[in-house]
């Protein structure tokens, strides 16, 4: 690890421990609590030498059984010690996670779309419960941890060395061996550890994916050829682990070896001397010096593992770290709210592109009435729907502006702004959920009879009134349990519940059925009536009723005006609406 490796390394360790502050008593306990613990298990070896030094060799019962009891006593008392530190220190980091995670999902749902464009879910899934809970080891399994092993170690040896410097060395002959053996052994178990968490993303990707795309396995039969697939990155991931699993085979009995060779030398040494009559150490000494050599050489065998522990949480958490300090998000300056909004809107002089390289809208200038429906129409990728996207401040503009009811949208509170203009996408997405719950989104000011009586308005209270347990229907994962054209009327639902000034279709019926379709028409008419609407559509039938038709091409406004108008043109509209037509006939 280099110079910077190292800086950094500190620099997150410190954040990570500022986490923790609103904790700042449990944090502390638990550090207070490793400490009495190191002191309570390294005195009790001096008991040990007591009852066998004094009770046993004088033969004093009264001893023994005092002696006895003090040394069941610290037992307890380590005992109780060890659940507290054990229950503190997993409540500390279970409470760091937990305001973690709300952290960061609060971070996310103020991100800009495009930041979602251009970033996997997979990867912001492992940044928001992988990672974080990674980050919950250097609390539960780490950094505390290593507190309370290395106080152990240091009362061990002052304990050790106070009682008698000979044995002391003796005792720790074989250290330096175990210590270059850790080190070793941290250097090699991380790089197998880090093998092992990239063939967990790919296994989990893979899964991921092809459970989602099961459909597609299955219609074209190509189940044998992605368990072949399965089998090679199950393999990886075995492989990686066994190689975790073989460095930890040679590692702890190397361990035991050295920890026996240590003993071993120590009573070598110690029995020589009492042999040779030397008062200063006794039988009863040799055995306390057995019981600390064992709890000595246990947390230096861990601690290996522990700075492993926190060197993974760390690059969790520059990874946290990284996302939370992304301040691409949504600027909301606006301070215009609580008004009625008419719904006049105008574009001037807008252009927009998502990179650099490629403008996707051109210098588009078009005005809305209130109360109008105008129909976008163009070939895909033209930029129908990034002119929606635009109008809810999805993205934020780049030239130009769009003005609504006079004002500028940008001078409007952005939560305000998105409950005037609501969207009904080509691609409805329902949550796991009653339909009631998919309606108002756990807005609980919307009553059940607003919902009901918007269900009846546009025809969806039939099919509804129809599935078990009614409007409670429980909503399966993307409303699979429901045809498309049931899902798009609930999306209809969704955004009519809220009354909104200004209605966005984009593409509603591209996706159903000529039966469904005609059901979802009547429904639009309804919704559209008396509010200023757009409608972006490729079927020119859901749009017989606009008043105005804007017709894009590559960015750029071709065609503007009335459907009566744009036929006698017969220029792009014309021949679109020919095409259809006349297929149709």
């Amino acid at each position: 690890m280099n110079k910077t490796d190292k800086t950094n390394d500190i620099a997150t360790l410190k954040r990570v421990i500022f986490l923790a502050k609103p904790y700042y008593f449990t944090f502390w306990s638990s550090v207070v609590l490793s400490l009495l613990l190191a002191v309570v298990n390294a005195v009790r070896p001096v008991f040990v030498e007591k009852i066998i030094d004094i009770a046993i060799d004088n033969y004093n019962y009264n001893n023994i059984l005092y002696y006895s009891i003090v040394l069941f006593a610290l037992v307890f008392l380590a005992a109780f010690l060890r659940y507290l530190f054990i229950y503190i220190s997993r409540t500390l980091g279970q409470s760091v996670v937990k305001d973690l995670r709300i952290k960061m999902f609060d971070h996310v749902l103020k991100l800009r779309l495009s930041y979602f464009d251009r970033t996997p879910i997979g990867t912001i899934t492992t940044r928001t419960v992988n990672d974080i809970e990674t980050v919950n080891n250097i609390f539960t399994q780490g950094l505390v941890q290593i507190v309370s092993d290395l106080a152990t170690i240091a009362f061990i040896l002052f304990f050790m060395f106070y009682n008698s410097t000979t044995l002391a060395l003796a005792s720790i002959s074989s250290l330096p061996i175990l210590i270059w053996a850790s080190y070793i052994f941290k250097t090699k178990v991380k790089i197998t550890f880090q093998n092992v968490r990239t063939k967990v993303s790919e296994l989990n990707a893979f899964l991921q994916e092809h459970i989602s795309g099961m459909k597609i396995v299955q219609v074209f039969g190509v189940e044998k050829q992605e368990y072949d697939k399965y089998k090679k990155i199950n393999q990886g991931h075995t492989d990686a682990n066994v190689n975790t699993i073989w460095y930890y085979s040679l590692f702890f009995p190397a361990v035991e070896i050295l920890q026996a060779t240590a003993v071993a030398v120590m009573i070598w040494l110690g029995s020589k001397y009492i042999i040779n009559g030397n008062e200063d150490i006794s039988v009863g000494l040799l055995a306390s010096y057995v019981l600390w050599i064992n709890m000595l050489y246990r947390p230096i065998r861990f601690l290996a593992e522990r700075f492993n522990t926190v060197q993974m949480g760390l690059v969790a958490a520059e990874r946290v770290f990284l996302l939370l300090d992304n301040d691409y998000k949504i600027e909301n300056t606006g301070t215009v709210k609580d008004i009625k909004i008419k719904g006049d809107i105008e574009f001037k002089n807008l252009s927009f592109s998502y990179t650099p390289e490629k403008e996707i809208l051109k210098n588009l200038n078009f005005s809305i009435k209130q109360g109008e429906i105008l129909a976008i129409v163009g070939s895909t990728g033209s930029g129908k729907s990034t002119i929606i996207n635009l109008l809810s401040k999805l993205y934020p503009l780049n030239k130009g502006e769009i003005i609504i009811d006079g004002l500028n949208i940008n001078e409007y509170d952005i939560k305000f702004l998105r409950k005037q203009i609501c969207t009904v996408l080509q691609d409805v997405f329902l949550f796991s959920g009653t339909i009631i719950d998919n309606i108002r989104l756990l807005d609980e000011s919307i009553s059940i009879e607003k919902i009901k009586e918007t269900a009846k308005m546009i025809g969806a209270d039939e099919f509804i009134n129809k599935l078990p347990n009614n409007y409670n229907y429980e909503v399966m994962e993307r409303g699979a349990t429901l045809s498309l054209g049931q899902r798009q009327l609930i999306s209809f639902m969704r955004a009519l519940v809220y009354n909104p000034a200004i209605l966005v279709l984009d593409e509603a019926t591209s996706s159903v059925d000529t039966q469904t379709e005609a059901m979802v028409q009547e429904a639009i008419n309804k919704m559209t009536l008396n509010r200023t609407s757009i409608i972006i559509a490729h079927r020119l039938s859901t749009i017989q009723n606009a008043d105005k038709i804007l017709v894009l091409k590559n960015g750029i406004i071709v065609e503007y005006g009335t459907k009566a108008d744009l036929l006698k043109n017969k220029k792009d509209f014309y021949l679109l609406y020919n095409n259809q037509f006349d297929n149709k006939s």
